[in-house]
C-alpha cells in the first residue's frame, strides 16, 4: 500500500471511531508519528465538517512519564474544534464521553500569524506572540482500545486525546520569570484533587509553546492570529468515575469551571 492511501485509510477510521465512539484501535498503517501529523490533518479537515473549524491546539506529553506512555520522545499536540471550545461555567453531558479525564491548564491566545520556519523557537520569542492568558480545563477523552499499546502516530492523528477545552477569563500575561512558580490548583466537587508549578511545563509555559509553534513549522504548518493554544496539564489528569463539579484555580491567571452532569 502506498504511503499516501496508508494515510488516508488511517485518517478515515480516526473520523468514522471519533463520530461514532467507537474505540479507535493502533493505527497499523501509519509507520512512524510524522505519518501521523498528516493523518490528523486530513481527519481534521473531514471532522471540522461536523465539529467547526480549528479554533484551538493542544499539547500533550509535556511530562516524561506521559510521553513514554505513548512511546515518543517529544511532545505531541492535536486540534480543537470550534464546538468542543468552551467558556467557563459550560455544563456538559458525562454521557458525551467514552472515558473522560481532566487536565489543569494554562491556554494562551496568540496575537499574530505564526508562518512556518525552519529553525527553532525560544521560550523568550514564544512570549512575544503571547496576546492574552487563561486558566483552562481540558476534557481528553480515552476513545482506544488501549491507550497504552495504541503509539505515538495513532495518538496524534487522532488529536491527542482532546475532546474539549473550557476557558476561563482572559488576561495579560504575567512577567515572563514569574510563569514557572504559578500554582494550578485542581478541586473536583469542591474537594483538592491536584496542584502542581507550572514548571511542569518543560520548566516554562513558554517552552511548552516553543515547542509547538517550532513543531509546526517543522510540518510546513500555519497557525493564525487569534489561536488558542493549551499548553499541557500541570497537576496529573483526573479520571471522574461520573457526573462531578470542576474547579481550576491557577494563580494570578483567576479560574474555570465546569459541571458534568
Amino acid at each position: 500500500m502506498e504511503a499516501e492511501e496508508r494515510i488516508a485509510r488511517a485518517a478515515r477510521r480516526v473520523v468514522e471511531a471519533r463520530l461514532s465512539r467507537r474505540p479507535l484501535p493502533r493505527l497499523s498503517e501509519l509507520a512512524d508519528i510524522e505519518e501521523g501529523y498528516r493523518a490528523q490533518e486530513l481527519a481534521n479537515a473531514e471532522l471540522a465538517q461536523v465539529l467547526g473549524p480549528v479554533r484551538a491546539l493542544k499539547i500533550g506529553g509535556t511530562q516524561e512519564a506521559m510521553r513514554a506512555y505513548i512511546g515518543s520522545d517529544e511532545p505531541v499536540f492535536g486540534a480543537v474544534f470550534a464546538s468542543t471550545l468552551f467558556g467557563s461555567g459550560v455544563r456538559l453531558p458525562f454521557s458525551a464521553f467514552v472515558r473522560l479525564g481532566i487536565e489543569t491548564e494554562i491556554a494562551v491566545v496568540l496575537a499574530q500569524d505564526v508562518a512556518p520556519r525552519p529553525r527553532p523557537w525560544t521560550p523568550g520569542e514564544a512570549a512575544e506572540v503571547v496576546g492574552e492568558m487563561c486558566a483552562a480545563i481540558e476534557i481528553v477523552d480515552d476513545r482506544y482500545e488501549d491507550w497504552r499499546s495504541a503509539g505515538a502516530p495513532t495518538v496524534v492523528a487522532d488529536n491527542a486525546f482532546n475532546a474539549a477545552l473550557v476557558l476561563g477569563p482572559r488576561t495579560a500575561p504575567p512577567p515572563f520569570g514569574e510563569l514557572p512558580a504559578l500554582r494550578a490548583h485542581l478541586f473536583v466537587d469542591g474537594v483538592p484533587q491536584g496542584e502542581a508549578t507550572a514548571d511542569a511545563l518543560m520548566g516554562h509555559p513558554f517552552a511548552a509553546l516553543a515547542w509547538l509553534l517550532g513543531r509546526c513549522g517543522r510540518i510546513g504548518r500555519h497557525i493564525p492570529a487569534g489561536t488558542v493554544v493549551s499548553l499541557g496539564t500541570i497537576p496529573p489528569v483526573y479520571w471522574p468515575q461520573g457526573p462531578v463539579s470542576v474547579r481550576i484555580e491557577v494563580e494570578r491567571l483567576g479560574e474555570a469551571e465546569l459541571v458534568l452532569a
